[in-house]
C-alpha cells in the first residue's frame, strides 16, 4: 500500500466488510481481460459468501480461474470545502469456491437474507424450499485482507 499512513489492520477491514452495502467482485475472463460485478455479500468468519445464478460470465470465470478480488467501501463522503474524500475501504483477495453442501448454502443464504432483507425472514423457509436447487452460493476464503481509511 502506497499510503501507509492510511493503512488499517485486518479487524478494521472486516468491520468495513460487515457494514458495506455491497462489494465489487473482480474476476478474469478467458482472454485475460478483467471482469467485475457488484454483489450483496456477507462475511462468515474467514469467508465471504454471495448468492448468484448457476451460470453466467462470473461463474465461468470463477470455475476456470478461481483467484478473485473483492472491494468494499464503507463510509464515503466529500468534506465541505475540500478536494478529497473521507472513506473506509477493504480489499480481499482469495480463492472462490462454489458451496455445494445444502446445509452450508442454507446457512449462507440465511445470513445474506438477515442482513439485506430482515423483514422478510418469515418467508425464508418457503423461499428455500422453492429455489435452493436453482440458486448458486459461492464463497471466497480471505487469503489477504487490507483496510484503508482517510479522514
Amino acid at each position: 500500500m502506497r499510503r501507509k499512513d492510511r493503512e488499517m489492520d485486518g479487524e478494521f477491514a472486516k468491520q468495513v466488510i460487515d457494514k458495506a452495502a455491497f462489494a465489487t467482485l473482480a474476476t478474469v475472463n478467458e482472454d485475460g481481460t478483467p471482469y467485475c460485478v457488484p454483489l450483496c455479500p456477507v462475511r462468515d468468519g474467514e469467508y465471504i459468501y454471495f448468492h448468484c445464478a448457476l451460470e453466467g460470465k462470473k461463474i465461468s470465470n470463477m470455475k476456470a480461474r478461481p483467484n478473485v478480488c473483492l472491494s468494499f467501501v464503507g463510509v464515503a463522503a466529500a468534506p465541505e470545502g475540500t478536494f478529497t474524500m473521507s472513506y473506509e475501504s477493504a480489499v480481499v483477495s482469495g480463492v472462490a469456491e462454489e458451496a455445494l453442501d445444502a446445509d452450508e448454502k442454507i446457512r449462507a443464504l440465511e445470513r445474506i437474507c438477515k442482513r439485506y432483507t430482515p423483514g422478510n425472514m418469515a418467508a425464508f423457509d418457503k423461499a428455500i424450499a422453492r429455489s435452493l436447487s436453482v440458486t448458486g452460493v459461492w464463497k471466497v476464503r480471505i487469503d489477504e485482507i487490507n483496510g484503508k481509511k482517510n479522514g
